[in-house]
């Protein structure tokens, strides 16, 4: 419900569950009918976070096709007071400037450590992290954005496509982003945007030249991550750094979570799986 009321009353608003149980669904209905323009999308099964924001992205499409901006939300998002009319402006002024084809996203503090995740830029020969002032007004080019807090148009998604179901979660929003750039687009991060959000089930503070946030993640999302990793890889429009990046990521959670998680063996069995499965990619949007 924080959520909902964060968001600008007058705004038309799309909730898709992904086959709760009764009682989450019962509360749902019940924020739905507490909010103006709020409708409820129900899935008899989970369809995945992919699917789900089409269908969202769809209903708006035949529901309100007058509306111009998208706003992709996981359910563990808040955006901080001002954050979205921050976004709205910095999205107007950007397409005024020349960048029609765009997608901009805010600063993401984690819940628990109350430490931001940066933005991901990139160099012919580096992926890195860049962590600015949250005072800071101008808009920063990055080479990705996490898909909750993406604020774009519904004529981007036209163009580039939607997102790719297939990939059910983790990386469905790197894949688009990387759609976006190949097809002449722009993606820029907004600082003084700052929503709250949580990557997995907790952040895990650590220090490398600066205090950092590590995603602690369940079994279940590492086969995801590994699968859909190998399947990036295999997509000439992912950029060749990013994957040799990926590829480090990769062995550096099979060796945290294999050592450090009270369930390695369990991890270690999924993202064996998820590598497995990687060697299978489905076809490309």
């Amino acid at each position: 419900m924080r959520q909902l009321l964060c968001l600008p009353e007058n705004s038309f608003k799309v909730i898709v569950d992904n086959a709760s149980s009764p009682e989450t669904r019962a509360a749902l209905s019940r924020c739905v009918k507490g909010v103006k323009n709020c409708t409820l999308i129900e899935n008899p099964i989970n369809v995945g976070l992919g699917q789900g924001l089409n269908q969202g992205i769809d209903y708006v499409n035949k529901a309100a096709p007058h509306c111009e901006f998208v706003l992709l939300l996981d359910q563990d998002s808040e955006p901080q007071p001002g954050s979205i009319q921050c976004l709205t402006h910095a999205l107007q002024q950007l397409r005024a400037n020349g960048h029609e084809l765009c997608a901009i996203g805010p600063l993401l503090c984690d819940a628990d450590t109350h430490l931001t995740h940066g933005f991901h830029q990139m160099t012919w020969w580096r992926w890195k992290r860049t962590y600015p002032s949250v005072y800071q007004k101008v808009p920063i080019p990055v080479a990705n954005l996490n898909g909750s807090g993406t604020l774009t148009t519904l004529s981007t998604f036209k163009q580039v496509g939607k997102l790719d179901a297939a990939l059910f979660i983790d990386h469905i929003d790197t894949e688009w982003s990387f759609r976006l750039i190949s097809n002449g687009g722009t993606l820029w991060g907004i600082p003084e945007a700052i929503f709250t959000h949580r990557m997995g089930q907790h952040g895990v503070r650590y220090w490398f030249l600066g205090w950092r946030v590590w995603p602690w993640r369940s079994a279940t999302r590492h086969f995801y991550l590994f699968r859909n990793t190998l399947w990036l890889m295999r997509r000439p429009y992912v950029p060749a750094v990013w994957k040799v990046w990926a590829a480090l990521k990769l062995l550096l959670t099979f060796l945290v979570f294999g050592i450090a998680d009270s369930q390695r063996g369990t991890q270690l069995k999924n993202m064996w799986c998820g590598l497995k499965a990687g060697f299978h990619p489905p076809n490309a949007p």
